[in-house]
Order: C-alpha cells, then structure tokens, then sequence
C-alpha cells in the first residue's frame, strides 16, 4: 500500500467544470490527485461523472461537443490545457477507452503495434516489449494472428490494456474495465494491472462501476455522484465504511441489501445531506 505522504502527485484535478453543448453541466467542481506508482479508482453510478472525468485528462472532449470551463488539470507540475491526445501519449498519458475499442480487421499483434506508433526507440526495443505484453497476456500470444474483431470480449480488453502499454506510458486512463466482462475475467483484467503496477511502475486512474472489486485492487479511491466527488479516502478506509458498505457494496451491518432496499439511497445519504 502507498503511504501517499511520500508519494509524488502526477496528476493533480483541481475544482474543474465541464459543459457539453454550451448547456449541459456534467461535472461541477470535481477534485483529484492520482500518485505516482498508484492505483487510483474513481468510483460511481452509470452517468456520474467518471468517463467525463478521463475525457477530460486526456483532452479527448472536443470530439464530444465537451469543453472544461472552469478549474485546471496538471500533470507533472505543468499544465496540459490545450494539449492534443497525441501530446499527451507524448507525455507518457494513454486513455484505454470504455468498450474495448480495437480496430476489428487487424490482427491482435497488428493491434498491439499500433501502440507503438509514437515511439523513436528503436525495432528492438519495440519487439523486447511486444514480447513483454505478451508474457503479461498469455492468450495473446497464442491468439497474435487471430483478427481482434472475431476474440473474445476478455481478449479485446487484453489487446487495448496491452496496446496501452506498447506505447511505454506512465500512466493509463482506464474507462471501465469489468464492463460485459464474467467476474473470472474481471479478476484475471484486474489482476494483470495490479502486476502492471508493480512489477512495471505503471500509474492507474480507473473509473470503475464495479466498486467493490475496485477498491479491492485500488490504493486511494474518489466516489461520483451526479458529477461531483462526494467522498474519497483510502480504498481500504472506503471499503469499511458504513455507507459505502450499504449504498455501493450492497451491504450493511444487517447483511446484504436488496436492490429495492439500496435503490432509495439518494433520498438518505449522509454525505448529501
């Protein structure tokens, strides 16, 4: 676990807006930090916030029609307004973008070396990493010459995580990794970015429905709602809390809660109160 008073903060949000279309006002004064060699979830609802809150990191939306009109995002101590989403490949930032997004036709390694387009570093140095991805994703290996669009929804998900990783980045944007996925499948995803972590030193920003399976693997965790961040502290700390344990780990002191109990939470949280 990090002790983040001696961590070193990458990536800093700090109190920022974003508006789609001029009018419509979907994240409202949202504040965070992701340290570096950490795992950092951000935690919440369908609609919340979260995948805007990537977008907006990774300067991806204008081609939603989104801007961040208010605050400031830094990385690094420098701010990257205005950046282009190749810059911040450059700056060793990479968004793996919810829905296992592959180009269907290419093979899985035709996929995978599409990561390294940005790279100057060399055949070998690119080939020395290939097979590095491939010792992470076995199944890969065995399914290289396979066209992505006809592997399996695990698979696809394998091939965006490790096309992510050609690319030699600092720190991965990742949107939604359990979605569509078999719990096996999530536990084998979530557990190849904890390795990721710390074998590879890689940074992670996961925004995650799956609360409880995040803050399992998670260092520190940022809980949406309705675009803001209503609590965070670390993922053990959340795990343990009572309202975290009722409203989002469908648990309380009592056992677990059913849906119909759980669904009434916005009229009685504490923390919106």
């Amino acid at each position: 676990m990090l002790d983040g008073s001696k961590t070193e903060t990458l990536l800093e949000v700090n109190n920022i807006e974003v508006i789609y279309n001029h009018v419509i006002l979907v994240l409202k004064g949202v504040s965070l930090k992701v340290s570096k060699g950490g795992i950092t979830a951000l935690l919440g609802g369908n609609g919340a916030g979260k995948s805007t809150t990537l977008k907006a990191v990774s300067n991806l939306l204008h081609s939603e029609r989104g801007e961040v009109t208010k605050g400031s995002i830094v990385y690094r101590n420098k701010s990257i307004a205005g950046l282009d989403p190749a810059d911040m490949v450059k700056q060793g930032v990479i968004q793996v973008m919810e829905g296992r997004h592959c180009f269907e036709h290419l093979t899985v390694e035709e996929n995978l070396m599409t990561g390294a387009y940005t790279r100057s570093d060399g055949r070998g140095a690119v080939s020395a990493d290939l097979e590095k991805v491939y010792a992470y994703f076995p199944r890969l290996k065995e399914r290289r010459t396979s066209q992505a669009g006809y592997t399996s929804g695990g698979e696809q998900q394998m091939v965006a995580i490790g096309r992510a990783m050609m690319a030699k980045p600092e720190t991965i944007l990742l949107d939604e990794p359990s979605m569509g996925l078999a719990p096996q499948l999530v536990e084998e995803i979530f557990g190849i970015v904890k390795e990721l972590n710390e074998q590879e030193g890689v940074s992670f920003l996961l925004a995650e429905q799956n609360t409880n399976v995040a803050l399992r693997f998670a260092h520190y965790g940022y809980i949406l709602e309705s675009g803001r961040v209503v609590m965070d502290g670390p993922a053990a700390e959340l795990r343990e809390n009572p309202d975290v344990k009722e409203f989002y780990l469908g648990m309380s002191d009592d056992g677990r809660k059913s849906f119909r109990d759980v669904r009434s939470y916005r009229r009685r949280k504490r923390w919106l109160s």
